[in-house]
């Protein structure tokens, strides 16, 4: 249960749209980037059965071979002989995980791909039954008293990686059940809840989208409608939202469906059978983060919704659309849609992290270097973008399906914050690499932010600096209150299911969060209350999505910090993310003086948010 959370990380793609001048960084001496699927051959060269059957029959030998620990383990055998069992586990772990990031790698690249499908479903069956058999040793150590745990735990100075992740298996302790249920719980998701939401993957992946456009009739995938989302021409905006919600809305009752399957699952083995105090406390416990934290944190986001009102009336002003409308929500400022070669974007993001630090551009430029990135956009390829850490032995790798829109620019940089992140923590254990998802935004959107002041800083056109600004706070919006409202429909949502409320009422209430989020500040069709079927993150992650609220709130904070000390904040900074997952992470912040459950600590990031809004206001434009 306590590796549940170690999946590879799944993000949002920016609301905003970055407005780059490709011309700045062309010259005929850089390295050229080519868009290329991604190569996963270092985990397996090929996924062909002898080379499969060798790596199964590997493993099955390690398992035997841990599974004798078993008569060994005795609060009485030392802490050195258990350091020992407890690096025979890693090994294990680092077998499994090499596996089942390939299979997902695969999945994510093709979710139509037989092979792939075939592949990750047989591999989620065996590693499952495998684990089931070496089980026992986190559940043995769960069962000892403070007392004997302690005797047993590695040296506080030179073991601090297996010391704190045993230190944070105890915190399941009291939500862990006995063996041969855990093993069932484990059995029953493979075939069970896991594939349901495969099937929600595929279902959604397969989705195709005919209109009408300037350049002619074209079918596109979910992936380049939601580019049209950010067009500057408002009929393209409306035909894409609408034929986009039409296609969903046709598909709603099985994904309605699906959801509700999920919640009932979620409900049933994490609240019933293993006692938490209520659906979110299952992500809370396993972010590590306090639920008084988010509760405190979506109470301050849900007080300051009309600091976003008031952006989106100013906004409507700007575009001579009033009232604004749902549809125009992400609509530039500037009448012209500019188009970035991927080359040009990759130079200029990289050259952005130069300037912050050599160091940061260098990590990021190794996942290009060992081709870890998949930026084609394909049928099929799963839309989004994400960045997945499988081993801190290799470069992550990074999933984006480039428009060639400037927008993507910014998620680009997003992801590659998250790879630096992941190679600055490599240091550490597999059990101790994974930073948990609050803090695992603090590089993606610390390097948004860097791209977007660098832009100001070079900028003296008061209708440019006005677009860079308005697009800053766009992301803020995208990144803050619409993941938070996410978050509070999720709540009402669970709850709903499991008071047997119906699809209908979903959308009812999907449609109520929408009014609350927005006010009078804009109007917004009935189409958009089939919006939340199309979100991956309900059903692949429940409750996942404060953590984007979270980290762009705590880097407003840092931001903040590192404009007033520049190269001084930097030792701090990287000291940060080199920590990942090794340390929870009230300690990590409190270190830099940062108090999770201090309402106004969370009211500061808003208070950045009305500075930017108000230099918006200021600014001069003919």
């Amino acid at each position: 249960m306590s590796r549940s959370n170690r999946s590879p990380s799944e993000d949002k793609t920016p609301a905003g749209t970055l407005v780059v001048d490709a011309s700045a960084t062309s010259s005929s001496s850089r390295q050229r980037y080519d868009i290329t699927p991604w190569d996963i051959s270092e985990l397996l060269p090929d996924p062909n059965e002898e080379l499969i059957g060798q790596r199964l029959q590997s493993l099955e030998a390690e398992v035997t071979r841990f599974e004798a620990q078993r008569a060994k383990l005795s609060p009485e055998m030392g802490s050195g002989a258990f350091l020992g069992v407890l690096k025979q586990y890693e090994a294990l772990v680092i077998a499994i995980d090499v596996l089942a990031g390939y299979s997902n790698l695969w999945f994510s690249s093709d979710t139509q791909s037989a092979d792939a499908i075939a592949f990750r479903n047989r591999m989620r069956q065996v590693l499952s039954q495998l684990q089931n058999r070496f089980i026992f040793f986190e559940l043995w150590w769960q069962s000892l008293d403070e007392e004997q745990a302690e005797g047993l735990l590695p040296d506080a100075q030179t073991e601090t990686d297996y010391r704190h992740y045993l230190q944070e298996l105890r915190r399941f302790k009291p939500y862990t059940l006995d063996e041969r249920s855990e093993q069932l719980i484990n059995t029953k998701n493979t075939n069970g809840i896991d594939a349901v939401i495969t099937l929600y993957s595929m279902l959604t992946n397969r989705l195709e989208f005919e209109v009408e456009l300037p350049e002619g009739r074209r079918t596109l995938t979910e992936g380049e409608m939601r580019g049209h989302f950010y067009s500057p021409d408002p009929q393209t905006r409306i035909v894409v939202y609408d034929e986009l919600f039409d296609v969903y809305k046709r598909e709603a009752p099985v994904l309605a469906q699906i959801y509700a399957n999920r919640v009932r699952d979620w409900h049933n083995e994490y609240v019933q059978l293993r006692g938490m105090p209520s659906p979110i406390s299952v992500r809370n416990l396993w972010n590590d983060v306090p639920d008084a934290a988010i509760e405190t944190l979506l109470d301050v986001v849900h007080e300051n919704a009309p600091i976003f009102h008031d952006y989106f009336r100013l906004k409507g002003e700007w575009l001579g659309i009033s009232p604004l409308t749902r549809y125009d929500l992400y609509a530039p400022l500037a009448t012209s849609s500019q188009n970035i070669d991927y080359s040009d974007a990759v130079d200029n993001v990289l050259s952005t992290f130069h300037s912050f630090d050599p160091h940061f551009a260098d990590l990021a430029e190794k996942v290009f270097r060992e081709r870890h990135v998949d930026a084609e956009i394909r049928k099929s390829k799963r839309g989004g973008a994400f960045c997945a850490t499988i081993l801190p032995r290799h470069t992550p790798w990074v999933l984006v399906n480039y428009t060639g829109r400037v927008r993507d620019v910014s998620t680009l940089a997003h992801e590659l914050g998250h790879a630096v992140h992941s190679m600055m923590a490599s240091k550490h254990s597999v059990l101790t690499q994974h930073s948990s998802l609050p803090l695992a935004e603090t590089a993606s959107v610390f390097a948004e932010m860097l791209m977007t002041d660098r832009l100001l800083a070079q900028e003296t056109n008061p209708v440019t600096r006005r677009e860079i600004l308005a697009t800053a706070v766009d992301d803020v919006y995208a990144t803050v209150m619409r993941q938070a409202y996410f978050v509070r429909f999720e709540l009402a949502a669970h709850k709903a299911i499991l008071t047997n409320k119906s699809s209908d009422d979903l959308f009812d209430l999907y449609a109520q969060t929408l009014e609350e989020q927005f006010g009078d500040s804009m109007l917004i069709g009935d189409d958009f209350r089939y919006e939340w079927v199309s979100i991956p993150h309900f059903f692949n992650t429940p409750f996942y999505c404060y953590a984007y609220s979270f980290g762009q709130l705590l880097v407003l904070a840092l931001y903040r910090r590192y404009q007033q000390e520049g190269d001084a904040f930097k030792p701090g900074y990287f000291r940060l993310l080199s920590y990942g997952g090794s340390a929870r992470p009230e300690a990590i912040l409190r270190e830099i003086g940062i108090d999770i459950t201090d309402a106004a600590f969370w009211q500061g990031g808003f208070e950045v948010v009305k500075e930017m809004i108000a230099e918006l206001r200021s600014i001069d434009v003919p």
